[in-house]
C-alpha cells in the first residue's frame, strides 16, 4: 500500500478537503494517509515555509490547490513505480538517519567548534613551552606541522618582548628582525621551522601568521552565520575569487618568486599585517561563499530525515 504524506500546519486551510479528497480515492487507488504538522517539525518548519498543505505521493509533490485528477494520477504511478520494484515508500527510520538528522540540524555549531579547537590549540603551545610542559607542547608543534610551514619569522610569539619577528627584509618599523633577535640565519628556512622560541622571544604560534587569519576568519563568519543566516546573502563566486583569492595569491606568490635567485622580481617579505590581512579576507569569503551552500544542502536533508522520522513514529510506532 502507498504511503501519502500531507504537510501542514494549523493555519492551512483546504486541509479536510484534501483529507476528503484523498478517502473518496481509497477504493480506486488504495493508500495509508500520514499527516505531517510541519510546525512541530524543526527540521521540516524553516524548509516548507509558505509550502503547505503539501502532498508527498511517492516521488511526486503536489501543493494545493490541486485536482481530484492529480491526486489520482500521483497515486496510481506512484503503485505502478512500487509494483515494477522501484523505491517509492519511506523507509523505516535507522540509527544512521537520526545522527544525520542531527547533524543536519546542528553542523554549523559542530564546525563552528571544530574550528574553534582547531585554532586554539597552536596558541595552548607556546602557553605550555613557558609553563615548562614541554613535551605535550611538542606533540602540537608536531602535529600541526603537517599543515603549516612554522616558520618562526613568519609566526606570532607568546611571552616575549615581540609578538613577531620578522625578516630584516619586511621592514616593519619598531620589531627587531628575526635574525637580530634570536642569532639565527634568517636564510635557513629548516632553522626556522625548528625554532620554538626561548624565554627572551617568547614562544611561537603552531600555526603561521597568515594561517591564524584564515581560521580566524572561517570562524568569525560561523559565528555571524549562527545569528545573522536568514539575513546574509550569498557572496558569488567572483567576489570570492576578487576579495578572497586575488590578494592572498599575489602577496604569497609575489614573495616566493621575488625569493627564487635571479628573479624578475625584487626581493620582497610580506609583512605581518599583510599576512593577516590577506588570510583574513581569505577565510572570511571562502566561508561566506561555502556556509550557505552547506546550509542548502543540509535544510534539504533535514526536510528528507523529519518526514521519514515522522512516518517511523506514525506506521511503526517508533
Amino acid at each position: 500500500m502507498i504511503t501519502v504524506l500531507l504537510y501542514t500546519r494549523p493555519e492551512d486551510q483546504g486541509v479536510a478537503e484534501l483529507k476528503a479528497m484523498l478517502a473518496s480515492l481509497q477504493e480506486e487507488a488504495p493508500h495509508r494517509l500520514v499527516e505531517v504538522d510541519v510546525s512541530q517539525q524543526p527540521g521540516l518548519r524553516q524548509a516548507l515555509e509558505g509550502r503547505t498543505p503539501l502532498l508527498k505521493i511517492g516521488p511526486y509533490r503536489l501543493a494545493a490547490p490541486v485536482e481530484r485528477k492529480q491526486v489520482l494520477v500521483a497515486l496510481r504511478a506512484a503503485a505502478q513505480g512500487a509494483a515494477q520494484g522501484r523505491a517509492v515508500e519511506p523507509r523505516r527510520a535507522t540509527r544512521s538517519d537520526r545522527f544525520l538528522y542531527w547533524f543536519a540540524r546542528h553542523w554549523l555549531l559542530v564546525f563552528n567548534l571544530a574550528v574553534a579547537l582547531y585554532l586554539s590549540l597552536p596558541f595552548v603551545a607556546p602557553v605550555l613551552m613557558k609553563v615548562g610542559a614541554q613535551r605535550p607542547a611538542r606533540v602540537i608543534y608536531t602535529l600541526y606541522g603537517f599543515t603549516c610551514h612554522q616558520l618562526a619569522f613568519r609566526s606570532w610569539f607568546l611571552f616575549g618582548e615581540q609578538p613577531a619577528y620578522p625578516r630584516a627584509a619586511a621592514h616593519v618599523p619598531g620589531l627587531v628582525p628575526y635574525g637580530q633577535a634570536t642569532g639565527l640565519d634568517e636564510n635557513d628556512l629548516l632553522q626556522a621551522r625548528h625554532f620554538l622560541g626561548n624565554p627572551k622571544v617568547g614562544y611561537k604560534v603552531a600555526i603561521c601568521e597568515r594561517d591564524v587569519a584564515i581560521y580566524g576568519g572561517v570562524l568569525l563568519f560561523g559565528l555571524l552565520f549562527a545569528l545573522f543566516r536568514k539575513r546574509l546573502p550569498h557572496l558569488p563566486w567572483y567576489l570570492w575569487l576578487l576579495l578572497g583569492w586575488v590578494p592572498i595569491g599575489v602577496d604569497g606568490v609575489s614573495q616566493i618568486v621575488s625569493q627564487i635567485p635571479h628573479a624578475p622580481l625584487p626581493y620582497r617579505e610580506s609583512t605581518p599585517l599583510l599576512r593577516t590581512v590577506t588570510g583574513l579576507l581569505f577565510g572570511l569569503t571562502t566561508a561566506w561563499f561555502l556556509y550557505p551552500l552547506v546550509e542548502a544542502s543540509m535544510a534539504e536533508n533535514r526536510e528528507a530525515l523529519a518526514a521519514r522520522l515522522h512516518v517511523s513514529r506514525q506506521v511503526w510506532g517508533e
